[in-house]
């Protein structure tokens, strides 16, 4: 019996011993990152550039792997169930995370209980735009005219419950204004509608729409950020105009649940690492995206506030997605 515990400890030491070893080499192959959308997109082009310099902060390959579908769900759910051994993690943005939970009867995960937020990395700008032929120019002046003129006002969005439907889905809330919902499958579709004349307004990433506003395609009425942003410090936001309403998106990297500790804490100080390089800043900058870096605990209560947010947009908006 006395032999028997002994090997079982022996055994169990060496077990631990292994598993600290394994740690202390991570990451002794590549890592993958799942997008969870398409490239091209936000979230892509902001995962890509973190990337690849936590690449070089980590000393192994990085790769960014897309997996899109339901609104970031299929990608989610993937790393969900994966192998927790820091060797395939999800980088995503807080619509797929925060809102898909109440927007959708089934998404695959739990946003909290089966994922470790390794860190927040950056925020976006997000604008309410407009094709240049219409006629107001501000916030006030597009509800005004909704005022005057209920359900003539044509809004594109992505898709039903993405971010920029449900930000638009707030103005309408806070000014008591009814537009005419126009969903896309994709931003692209969306934006280019509004170029077009096709459709009057829509709220677009700065990535997304950067472009044409710099060629004098689109016109910029309001940031739906919480704040101004520094690439557009003359652009005042929505809640300049009507109170409370604003939205600032957020792009972090998570792990699974049950991921080792040091795994863990050897992703967020090479993410940190990452987050204070000058090159990633500006690259950032020149994306209408800001680096947002923060201590775990807080990102972990932003994501509990969002959550419970976002659910009562969702409820007030009545937007399902089966």
């Amino acid at each position: 019996m006395q032999l028997r515990k002994a090997t079982c400890l022996a055994m169990l030491v060496l077990s631990l011993a292994t598993a600290a070893t394994a740690d202390e080499a991570y990451p002794a192959k590549p890592v993958m990152v799942v997008v969870p959308q398409a490239p091209g997109g936000a979230n892509d082009v902001i995962a890509r550039i973190v990337t690849t310099k936590l690449a070089e902060k980590l000393g192994r390959q990085v790769v960014v792997e897309n997996r899109p579908g339901a609104g970031g769900n299929i990608g989610t759910a993937y790393v969900a169930k994966a192998t927790p051994d820091g060797y395939t993690l999800l980088f995503t943005v807080s619509s797929a995370h925060v809102i898909n939970p109440a927007l959708y009867k089934r998404t695959g995960f739990d946003p909290v209980r089966d994922f470790i937020p390794v860190g927040s990395a950056a925020t976006a700008g997000y604008v309410l735009v407009a094709n240049p032929a219409f006629r107001p120019g501000s916030v006030r002046e597009l509800v005004d005219l909704a005022r005057a003129k209920p359900d003539t006002v044509t809004f594109a969005s992505a898709g039903n419950g993405t971010l920029n439907h449900l930000i638009g889905e707030m103005i309408q809330q806070s000014a008591g204004i009814r537009l005419v919902h126009v969903p896309y499958k994709g931003a692209a579709a969306a934006v280019s509608d509004v170029v077009g004349g096709q459709v009057a307004v829509s709220v677009q990433s700065v990535t997304s729409a950067q472009a044409f506003i710099r060629a004098g395609k689109l016109k910029v009425l309001a940031v739906t950020n919480e704040k101004r942003l520094p690439a557009m410090p003359d652009v005042p936001t929505v809640g300049e105009a009507l109170r409370g309403v604003g939205a600032t998106p957020w792009y972090g990297l998570f792990a699974p649940a049950h991921t080792p500790p040091a795994v863990v804490a050897r992703l967020r100080t090479a993410l940190g690492k990452v987050l204070a390089d000058p090159d990633v800043r500006e690259t950032l900058a020149r994306q209408g995206c800001e680096p947002f870096s923060s201590e775990a605990a807080q990102f972990e209560a932003l994501i509990r506030s969002d959550l419970t947010r976002w659910s009562n947009v969702v409820r007030a908006a009545g937007a399902t997605v089966d």
